[in-house]
């Protein structure tokens, strides 16, 4: 895989699983724009993507504010160039609290929905008169295996997670015949700073955790439901996106990929 002379954008590029994908790409040659709310941690992970390809770039993006999203059409454009590879990571699991409450508030639904969701929506449109112009480009959605089954802790989330899969569907048949291929990837059980607020959730809600410091519980998971007995990692994540934007890839569009160990076999 050779990405050199590419551009990508990462939303949610800051850290965790966007982190490891924008270092991945640029480990394969390609400049990489950190899309991401966190001005200062998107900074901290362009210098490392500078000492890897030469070059990156950052704009603070707030997926759901649609002036910010045609900004960083504009700015990507300006300082990196036309875009090739679009990665939609950016995601949140509720709003303020959602980690000490049992249950789902109307508040966790809509910001959820309109980060995860529309969020999504408004940066592929952005980009895609861009894309279409060129006939050619590859978008990458970071969905998860709770968009799967529906679960009973966050439902909101898992709902949002499935309409991440199908909006990519949809969407991919959109702009199949302009070249572009869009794809999901469904990430297992990652220990991230999101998945710690998780455990303690679970630690509180569910009685098989009680007692349970978030990373007990993430490990009962792993050694419950993971066949092969491992956590999934953001570099798993990042390698899988490789493949989807690269040549080796370019026959393949809608689909959504599980990357969890086993944990959802279909």
């Amino acid at each position: 895989m050779n990405f050199k002379g590419q551009v990508a954008v990462v939303t949610g590029g800051a850290t965790g699983i966007g982190r490891a994908i924008a270092l991945k790409l640029a480990d394969k040659g390609a400049s990489v724009m950190i899309a991401d709310i966190n001005e200062e941690a998107a900074a901290q992970t362009a210098a490392e993507v500078k000492e890897v390809s030469g070059k990156s770039a950052v704009f603070v993006t707030d997926v759901t504010d649609l002036e910010a999203c045609n900004g960083l059409v504009e700015a990507t454009t300006e300082l990196l160039g036309a875009v090739d590879i679009l990665v939609n990571n950016a995601g949140i699991a509720g709003s303020a609290g959602w980690q000490t409450r049992s249950y789902s508030t109307e508040e966790d639904w809509k910001q959820t929905y309109q980060v995860n969701v529309i969020g999504m929506s408004n940066i592929t449109a952005a980009f895609q008169p861009q894309m279409i112009k060129k006939r050619s480009g590859r978008i990458v959605n970071i969905a998860s295996i709770a968009g799967r089954e529906g679960r009973p802790s966050l439902p909101h989330y898992s709902a949002s997670k499935a309409a991440v899969i199908s909006l990519t569907q949809s969407i991919a048949l959109e702009l199949a015949r302009f070249n572009i291929t869009m794809n999901a990837i469904c990430p297992g059980l990652l220990w991230t700073p999101m998945w710690e607020q998780i455990g303690d959730r679970y630690a509180y809600d569910m009685p098989a955790y009680e007692g349970m410091n978030p990373r007990e519980v993430f490990d009962a998971m792993i050694a419950e439901k993971i066949p092969m007995q491992k956590e999934q990692t953001p570099e798993d994540i990042a390698d899988t996106v490789a493949f989807f934007v690269s040549d080796d890839a370019k026959n393949i569009t809608g689909q959504a990929l599980n990357v969890d160990g086993g944990f959802f076999m279909r």
